[in-house]
């Protein structure tokens, strides 16, 4: 008796998702969607395929990727969004893959304005689309595949895994750009959590943690951007009970955040010294060290110990370098 053998045995779509999260630091963060559509490709067979991302309040893509069609593929759909039948179905039934044929029988899309200016010059017939939204974060993302065959249409299979498969493509992609950004940023807190922002404050991408942080402390903010003023490139300010900063990322903005500690009211200059006192340094090497005079560090480790309520450098050490527990 014949029997398979256990790669055999796993189903496509789990050695896809599989891949996927195992990759995350393998694929350089700004090639990871065109590679993940190219393995997406070789699950649900396709001539070509395009990822989206962007606000559901404007239906606009700030990110967009191609595999297997030309670059300048994405501007032609959107000269037709008006009179793309599949947006509004898109919406309408969020997570499950809707194909043209669904909304557009053949013999009128065939004939159609839609086909002869958008897909018969890329040699498109078939059409299989899913679109998400992350309600907590106001970003739409969708994916859509084309064939160019037109005697091979979507079957249910395909449509069953694209829908498997969708989530986890949407969340590895920010894994995978995340974790890129931690080795960047090598000095944030170990609680902390990050989202990406353009200038108005808009999100492109945001870490699960991110919006928890903001939903315990904001249930009524807005989903789609920051609800509170961005700090300067490079400041770290205080909102609520959340410790704030912003890097800068090109023509965006990581901002990074985390629940407030007690170091966290302290200004630059404190937690200068505070970190060389927990070290072990005397003032005059601390003073030293710094550049400022022995009376400034005493002066302002005074100033420390009333606003942290310690009352020696043995206290104030176990508040830099908690001590671990049983």
């Amino acid at each position: 008796m014949l029997t398979s053998s256990p790669a055999e045995a796993i189903d496509p779509v789990d050695r896809l998702i599989a891949r996927l999260y195992r990759s995350g630091l393998q694929i350089p963060a700004g090639q990871f969607r065109e590679w993940a559509l190219a393995q997406l490709a070789r699950v649900v067979p396709c001539d070509g395929a395009l990822w989206g991302t962007g606000t559901a309040s404007q239906l606009r893509f700030h990110s967009v990727t191609v595999h297997g069609l030309p670059p300048e593929f994405p501007q032609q759909l959107v000269t037709t969004t008006a009179i793309n039948p599949i947006i509004p179905a898109l919406l309408q039934n969020l997570d499950t893959p809707v194909d043209m044929q669904q909304v557009f029988p053949d013999a009128e899309f065939f004939s159609s304005e839609l086909y002869r200016s958008t897909f018969a010059p890329y040699g498109i017939h078939r059409i299989l689309s899913t679109g998400h939204l992350d309600r907590r974060s106001g970003l739409y993302s969708l994916l859509t595949l084309y064939r160019k065959d037109r005697a091979a249409p979507f079957s249910e299979q395909d449509k069953l895994r694209q829908k498997r498969a969708i989530y986890h493509l949407f969340n590895a992609a920010s894994h995978s750009f995340f974790l890129h950004l931690a080795r960047t940023y090598a000095d944030r807190p170990a609680d902390s959590a990050g989202a990406v922002v353009d200038a108005t404050g808009t999100f492109h991408e945001a870490q699960p943690r991110f919006l928890d942080l903001l939903d315990d402390r904001l249930p009524k903010r807005e989903a789609q951007r920051l609800p509170f003023p961005m700090p300067a490139p490079g400041e770290t300010v205080a909102h609520l009970d959340l410790m704030v900063r912003c890097e800068r990322l090109s023509d965006l903005f990581l901002i990074i955040i985390w629940p407030a500690g007690p170091l966290d009211r302290l200004t630059a200059r404190e937690r200068e010294i505070v970190h060389c006192v927990a070290q072990g340094l005397s003032f005059k090497q601390a003073a030293k060290k710094i550049g400022v005079a022995p009376s400034t560090v005493a002066n302002h480790l005074y100033r420390v110990y009333r606003k942290l309520g310690v009352y020696s450098r043995t206290e104030l050490a176990n508040l830099v370098h908690p001590q671990a527990g049983p």
